[in-house]
């Protein structure tokens, strides 16, 4: 049911059957046993179709995109997957079953028995089943790229080739577990302000659409002159009484387009972009992204992936600007540059950094030199978030005490004249 034409000798190619079925065309980002990564345009029925005939070609998918479509195969966070299977619990009891003595296959037979829930047990029979067929445990993960990225299948694979699947686990659950901590500590940070904020918004619309209205009926036939600003917020206040259902219709409708128009953009990853032209904060956001991005890398050279591969894995889950500079860097690196030299140049190394990758390449270390540099600035990450919350948080709640307070002022006004001149 596919296309495969001609053998993958260039980085880009199409694989083409001319007597299966047309399908749908897909991009494929695969490793090939040199370890090099190639990109092949497949047509299939599937995104899984697409991965088992890359597969034929003794190739590992890492990513599967419809064409000029978007990724059906790798997640935009690292080791995240499924939102329903739980890449790091299903690599914590894998982990302890392998420690144990038990086989992979024992091990997920072990797995099975105990699991609940049907989507869980759905990606572990398809995982046992491909195991008994005689796959290699890399290539039934990469067969779900929906669930498993291709962080998670390339460190497996480089496992494999040195026999040390347990200790590639270890490895990831202690890379997801920082990673978690990391984004746990920001989520943290942001539950606060975002509790004002809708405490606030709600005060302020019930002011605005239920007590000003109210009041702009009482001063309208007072005959009285009113401060221009009052008299702004009780016409506001008579137009929201006489049109109250298509107002607060309208402002339903850009809540909701906020709200999708907001997760779009926190999907397609230029949100790190933005935030790191803020000025005050940028800096500490791209810090933040490249702590990330020393982990990743630290981790995959670690276990035995060559580095031309590991930056292009990376480059899965960055945002565009730092995708474009590891593609700066890989052409360095490919014309014969060292890693700090292609960091270096491409805007990727901290002074920090720096200095450690160069230590790092002359003692033959850099993973763990990247590993280190991440550790640093993470903890320089967490303690400037706990300083920007513990200003940011009193100034949210004077600017919406000061709005509240506003809007109060200018409803009281014309009472305050009245009683002056009454006095």
């Amino acid at each position: 049911m596919a296309s495969l034409a001609g053998p993958a000798t260039q980085p880009t190619s199409r694989i083409n059957e001319d007597t299966a079925e047309q399908g749908c065309a897909f991009e494929v980002r695969a490793l090939s046993p040199d370890n090099l990564i190639e990109t092949h345009s497949v047509d299939a029925a599937d995104a899984g179709e697409a991965g088992r005939l890359v597969q034929q070609r003794r190739l590992q998918p890492l990513s599967i995109k419809a064409a000029g479509g978007a990724v059906a195969g790798s997640a935009g966070l690292p080791g995240r997957g499924s939102r329903a299977f739980s890449i790091l619990l299903f690599s914590a009891e894998l982990l302890a079953l392998l420690e144990a003595g038990l086989s992979l296959i024992e091990a997920f037979e072990a797995l099975l028995e105990k699991e609940a829930s049907p989507v869980s047990r759905e990606v572990l029979e398809r995982l046992t089943a491909d195991l008994r067929e005689g796959q290699r445990f890399s290539a039934a993960l990469a067969r779900q790229p929906d669930v498993f990225p291709p962080l998670y299948v390339g460190i497996v694979r480089a496992a494999e080739g040195t026999s040390d699947l347990p200790r590639a686990l270890s490895r990831y659950i202690d890379y997801q577990t920082r990673l978690d901590t990391v984004r746990n500590r920001m989520v943290s940070a942001a539950i606060y302000p975002a509790i004002l904020l809708v405490v606030g918004g709600g005060v302020t619309f019930f002011l605005m659409g239920y007590v000003v209205p109210r009041f702009a009926g009482v001063y309208q036939g007072s005959g009285r002159s009113l401060p221009w600003l009052s008299q702004l917020l009780l016409d506001w206040g008579q137009f929201v009484g006489q049109h109250s259902g298509p107002v607060f219709g309208c402002l339903l409708a850009l809540v909701l387009a906020a709200g999708y128009l907001l997760r779009r953009f926190v999907g397609s990853g230029r949100w790190i972009v933005f935030l790191t032209r803020l000025p005050g904060i940028g800096e500490r956001v791209r810090i933040i992204e490249l702590s990330r991005l020393y982990l990743t890398t630290g981790m995959l050279l670690e276990g035995g992936i060559p580095i031309l591969a590991a930056l292009d894995i990376v480059s899965n889950a960055v945002s565009p600007s730092t995708r474009a500079g590891l593609l700066a860097a890989r052409r360095i690196i490919s014309d014969g540059g060292t890693l700090s030299q292609a960091f270096d140049s491409s805007g990727l190394a901290t002074p920090i950094a720096l200095r450690m990758l160069r230590v790092g390449e002359r003692s033959g270390q850099m993973g763990a030199m990247l590993t280190r540099s991440a550790l640093f600035y993470e903890g320089e990450s967490a303690r400037w978030i706990e300083r920007f919350t513990k200003v940011f948080e009193p100034v949210l709640m004077t600017a919406i005490g000061l709005l509240v307070g506003l809007i109060v002022i200018l409803l009281y006004m014309p009472i305050f004249d009245l009683a002056g001149t009454l006095q």
